[in-house]
């Protein structure tokens, strides 16, 4: 999830405003995370399994 759609329990504002020093804390972690930081772990799966096809459809064209 982005920082952007938060809303910070201590303020109720949007994390991504960083009205409070929560909010400007999270708002740093997250962005500090990079861009697989906001994958859930079924996300990271999906995409693992689809290189894995791309690997084996890329090895069965050079065969044929």
């Amino acid at each position: 999830m982005t920082y952007d759609r938060l809303v910070c329990a201590n303020c109720a504002s949007p994390v991504s405003e960083g009205r409070c020093p929560v909010c400007r804390a999270s708002r740093e972690r997250m962005q500090q995370e990079g861009i697989f930081g906001g994958l859930t772990p079924a996300a990271l799966i999906a995409l693992l399994v689809a290189l894995i096809a791309v690997a084996v459809l890329a090895h069965e064209m050079a065969t044929a």
